[in-house]
């Protein structure tokens, strides 16, 4: 990903809505499983701190509630130690200099019993289990069959985000961004694979969409258009979360996302190898399926997937993003940023081994700085 240009467009300000950005390298959200008690703890801060060089991080998926669990020692946002936690972390962000965001998180299906309260079903859109695993204290695990959420429990799930929200703010956090993608609960409400609803939730695309739109509104009232960001996953097919016409349902969300003024949409466009992500993902019709919602939006657009410092810098220059955000290559690389900037080669690519899980420090806040 070295450069010889100092990649001019995406080292310049941005504004996303009331956050402004020194640079438009994002570090886009990854899990990493580092949490036992769900709480961020001081390697959290050292992890964060060390990639505050980038415009602003997006934190790992970070659950609303103890019902949106769905993997071990994964973070949450919803009880005082979580928020004690984060606060540590966004203060050691703010002084360096960066910003950072929050992604908001319910996992839906993609969850087991286990890690259910009093070891009750997982919820869903529907009944339906799919192909699916979750990473639980034996390793990756069929997930527990999950059920159909009443209609009658659809405003508590609203009023998760919401709180998670209000708790993102109290915590220090300069934006949220709520997770629509990846399979989990809001993509399963999204798509038809996973949604066969008979009531205003399910069957049209608009009907589909309701949940996602009734949660984006109601962040907005808690917190600010300003501060309120989606992801999404559109083309890809993530724990066997399908839909027959992506390229139309996408198109139709962004299209209402772009009326409500957030302060970016950050989209998941392509994945090069991923467990969950299946094979076919990197066809020509999902380019074009990415290219028709692009154009259906028409605010902050941060791209993601594959990008190198000189594609992003091209996306940014020619108008198609606002701003790209990068993945691995920030796991091995705290100071991506300022080796992008530079021109600087990168660390060697982490182990996988080390990605997720018992690995501790190791893979995680061992990576040496550019010139150490």
């Amino acid at each position: 990903m070295s450069s010889d240009t100092r990649l001019e467009q995406l080292f310049t300000p941005l504004t996303l809505g009331d956050v402004e950005l020194s640079n438009r390298v994002v570090m886009a959200p990854m899990t990493r499983a580092r949490l036992p008690d769900r709480v961020p703890d001081a390697s959290t801060v050292t992890y964060y701190a060390q990639r505050a060089g980038a415009g602003m991080l997006v934190t790992e998926a970070t659950t609303v509630s103890s019902q949106g669990n769905g993997s071990v020692s994964t973070p949450g946002i919803y009880n005082a130690a979580q928020l004690a936690g984060w606060q540590r972390v966004t203060r050691a962000v703010h002084e360096r200099g960066g910003k950072i965001a929050l992604q908001l998180w319910h996992t839906g299906r993609v969850s087991h019993a286990s890690m259910q309260p009093d070891n009750a079903a997982p919820v869903s859109a529907s009944a339906i289990a799919g192909e699916v695993v979750t990473f639980t204290a034996n390793g990756f695990e069929p997930t527990t069959p999950p059920r159909a959420l009443a209609l009658q429990e659809l405003p508590g799930i609203v009023e998760q985000f919401v709180q998670a929200a209000r708790n993102a703010m109290t915590a220090g956090f300069d934006a949220v961004e709520i997770h629509a993608g990846s399979g989990y609960l809001l993509d399963q409400f999204l798509r038809d694979g996973c949604n066969r609803r008979d009531d205003e939730y399910g069957g049209s695309i608009a009907n589909r969409c309701r949940l996602v739109l009734e949660i984006v509104d109601a962040v907005i009232a808690a917190i600010g258009a300003g501060r309120t960001g989606v992801r999404i996953s559109p083309m890809l097919v993530t724990w066997d979360c399908r839909d027959s016409a992506p390229a139309a349902l996408f198109t139709h969300l962004a299209g209402e996302l772009g009326k409500r003024d957030i302060a970016f949409l950050h989209v998941l466009e392509r994945n090069d190898a991923s467990i969950a992500v299946s094979a076919d993902d990197a066809t020509d019709d999902n380019e074009a399926g990415v290219r028709q919602i692009r154009t259906a939006f028409t605010g902050n657009y941060i791209a993601n997937g594959c990008y190198s410092g000189d594609s992003a810098d091209a996306a940014i220059g020619s108008g198609y993003a606002c701003a790209v955000s990068f993945g691995r290559d920030f796991i091995s690389n705290p100071d991506l940023a300022e080796r992008l900037r530079a021109g600087a080669p990168l660390n060697p690519p982490a182990d996988p081994i080390d990605y997720y899980g018992d690995g501790g420090d190791k893979g995680y806040i061992d990576f040496p700085l550019m010139g150490g």
